[in-house]
């Protein structure tokens, strides 16, 4: 049987499996589940509750008496009863009497659906009864890994992404029918939504959540979020979800003290709470921690078949002192500042799910020089496959916001991440924490005027596609939305009644599909075998140019002028001899540039440049970035056939031995007379220097009228 469809089931293994924090599959058994016992159809509830004198099950159907449908004690800290005759969609929740003999009201942690904030309950829901139609997407998947694929992710939060005219959320369905086109014909790889886990709070963005097995209620059932992945599936296109596995909210009828005393969070708040956040932090070494986190990560890829999870707030789980001042924490049995639990936690979390589906993306979002994150346990790593690089987002976006004349004093900021990009498996993230809390948006953070600041927005997002790396752009930013995120309220989607935004638009398609179409830029962006600089050093010009290739070495050739200066006539050396043609020119009309450019293919000479023996002498626009590909190879340059006679030594005269008498110099005989009828002998070329034979093509510099 599919373990999508598996039933729940009881026995001493599980109980064993979850206590020991060995359950990866804890849905299955855990929380509400229909089943017939004695002739009777109901539900089978399971909770975990370690300090608790009593639990209950109390809801509308028993008017909410923690007397009616008490649960019996299993073994483990776990609960267990049955309560006949309810229905989908009934609402509940957990009485727990505390050992101190207060009475609490507590969610499921397990529960698979909720109430619509501003209800707190859970609602009894099974899951398996939705027909999935995306078996040629996970086919897909499963044959081209992400390593050598593109990926190229449009990240969304749901609630403002599109809304009603009267500003209320579309549900799942209804945004399936804007966002996946939408999606598609942008030529974007995948979505990430921001976290779509139960959350009480529309403020927290879904980052504090409460129901780890609940897609929000906001937007409709389970069934309807399985729709609109399996739509985007469908489509081609993959899904990658946040995941919070760093802390919880200390909302009343959440975690937050499940039983009266700490339970999901650790028991020492100086491990046990981030101050800052207003949260409480998972005991990472807790068994049945263990057990229900694995289980929540396993559940989203499988029974939602998502593509990937991103893993929030990594660096606050690695470090004791996150957030913390002196005194505030405690050091590991080492003396140091790492938490040995969460390491270990998360390596055993990214080689469960490996194991399971080694097809999916574990990506951690970590801000810190840990070293080795996307890299294998077995190597010492913490295991994740995909790493956010917030270095590089940090030093490009400080460059860009600067007046172009100071950029060239912060000329680092642009190449300093290519001398590590292959250190991790990257992504690159311009992300929603970008583009709000006064941040401003993506085309507010440039300088200049109005216009100008389109022309950084182009050859800003033509330098993230041709870096190293895999990439990532939050909503809004694709049409010049000039306000910063607000998750009240929709995108300006009404600024696309303006041409600058619609051909900004246009950009951000054109530029996305080049992406798609040319493997030497997303085929090894994980090694120095796809890189190489041509010259990484003009600061005074504000620019850098770079080779991309692929796994077979066609290469493609990337110039970027972060400067408002036309440098026509700009020289870079190239790797072969031949025509290089223009592909792609974030200064094209069509764009909202002005149309400078080489319009014709440029010839190579054979001037040495950049350590280059040939080079191009190209038209760079103005705060532009163009991609040029050499669309005709030229013969190499005949080597010269013979090379100067080398005069050999004079052979030094013999000594003579003593008393031996000098040889005597012969008269040199009478030259021949020549008959008066004989012509006089021609002289033959003499053998060397041999005569330089012409190249087949001379360095003859391209004038002015030439393609």
């Amino acid at each position: 049987m599919d373990r999508r469809n598996k039933p729940a089931t009881a026995g001493e293994e599980i109980i064993k499996a979850y206590t020991n924090g060995e359950a990866i599959r804890a849905w299955e058994f855990m929380g509400s589940h229909a089943q017939e016992r004695d002739g009777q159809w109901g539900y089978t509830f399971r909770v975990w509750a370690p300090h608790a004198a009593q639990v209950a099950v109390v809801g509308d159907f028993n008017r909410w008496e923690e007397e009616a449908n008490p649960l019996s004690p299993i073994g483990g800290g776990l609960w267990e009863g049955f309560v006949p005759g309810l229905d989908r969609y009934d609402i509940y929740k957990y009485s727990i009497r505390t050992r101190d003999g207060r009475m609490l009201l507590k969610a499921d942690p397990y529960a698979f659906h909720a109430e619509t904030r501003p209800g707190t309950a859970s609602k009894l829901y099974e899951l398996g009864g939705y027909q999935w139609q995306d078996q040629s997407w996970l086919e897909y998947r499963k044959k081209n890994p992400v390593y050598h694929r593109p990926l190229n992710i449009y990240e969304v939060h749901l609630g403002s992404w599109r809304r009603t005219g009267e500003g209320e959320f579309l549900s799942y369905r209804g945004i399936a029918d804007y966002l996946v086109p939408y999606v598609k014909e942008m030529g974007f790889t995948h979505v990430e939504f921001m976290p779509l886990t139960e959350h009480p709070l529309d403020d927290s963005w879904g980052y504090q959540c409460t129901g780890y097995f609940a897609a929000t209620s906001r937007f409709g059932t389970p069934d309807d979020l399985m729709y609109l992945i399996d739509q985007l599936h469908q489509a081609g296109v993959g899904v990658i979800l946040d995941w919070v596995p760093a802390h919880f909210p200390k909302d009343a009828f959440g975690l937050y003290e499940f039983d009266g005393e700490p339970c999901y969070e650790y028991q020492d708040m100086r491990k046990g709470e981030h101050a800052d956040w207003g949260t409480r932090v998972f005991d990472y070494g807790r068994s049945e921690v263990r057990s229900f986190l694995f289980s929540s990560a396993l559940f989203w890829l499988e029974m939602f078949h998502i593509d990937g999870l991103r893993v929030d707030a990594v660096a606050s789980m690695l470090y004791l002192d996150y957030g913390r001042q002196g005194g505030e924490w405690v050091p590991n049995i080492h003396g140091g500042n790492e938490n040995l639990e969460a390491v270990d936690f998360l390596q055993k979390l990214n080689e469960r799910i490996f194991a399971e589906h080694d097809d999916v993306m574990m990506i951690a979002e970590e801000s810190t020089a840990w070293p080795k994150v996307s890299h294998p346990v077995s190597e010492g790593g913490l295991g994740f496959n995909l790493k956010w690089n917030m270095g590089w987002m940090n030093d490009v976006l400080h460059y860009m916001k600067l007046d172009p004349y100071f950029r060239q004093f912060n000329h680092r900021d642009i190449t300093f991440s290519f001398f590590y990009a292959f250190s991790e498996n990257f992504i690159l993230p311009l992300s929603h924490d970008e583009v709000v809390h006064m941040k401003g948006s993506l085309l507010n953070k440039m300088p200049g005027t109005y216009e100008e600041q389109f022309h950084g927005v182009r050859v800003f997002y033509t330098y993230m596609l041709t870096h190293p790396g895999k990439k990532l752009l939050m909503m809004g930013s694709e049409f010049g939305q000039w306000n910063e995120w607000h998750f009240e309220y929709s995108l300006d989607w009404h600024l696309m009644d303006n041409e600058i935004n619609r051909k900004t638009q246009a950009f951000f398609k054109a530029a996305n599909h080049l992406y798609l179409e040319h493997p030497a830029l997303w085929q090894e962006d994980f090694s120095w075998e796809g890189f190489e600089w041509i010259y990484a050093d003009d600061n005074q010009a504000n620019t850098i140019s770079f080779i991309r290739k692929d796994d077979k070495g066609d290469f493609l050739v990337a110039v970027c002028n972060f400067s408002p200066v036309d440098r026509t006539g700009y020289c870079i050396g190239v790797p072969v001899p031949g025509a290089y043609t223009c592909i792609f020119n974030t200064d094209d009309e069509d764009f909202g540039g002005q149309g400078r450019g080489d319009k014709e293919p440029v010839k190579s000479t054979y001037t040495p440049c950049h350590g280059r023996e040939q080079s191009i002498i190209i038209t760079l626009p103005p705060m532009s970035a163009v991609i040029y590909k050499c669309t005709r190879k030229f013969p190499p340059r005949r080597k010269k056939e013979a090379k100067l006679a080398v005069k050999a030594p004079a052979a030094k005269p013999a000594l003579r031995k003593a008393g031996e008498k000098p040889a005597v110099k012969e008269k040199a005989g009478k030259p021949a007379l020549r008959k008066a009828s004989a012509k006089p002998a021609v002289k033959e070329k003499s053998l060397h220097p041999a005569v330089r034979t012409k190249a087949q093509h001379p360095a003859v510099k391209k004038s002015p009228k030439e393609g």
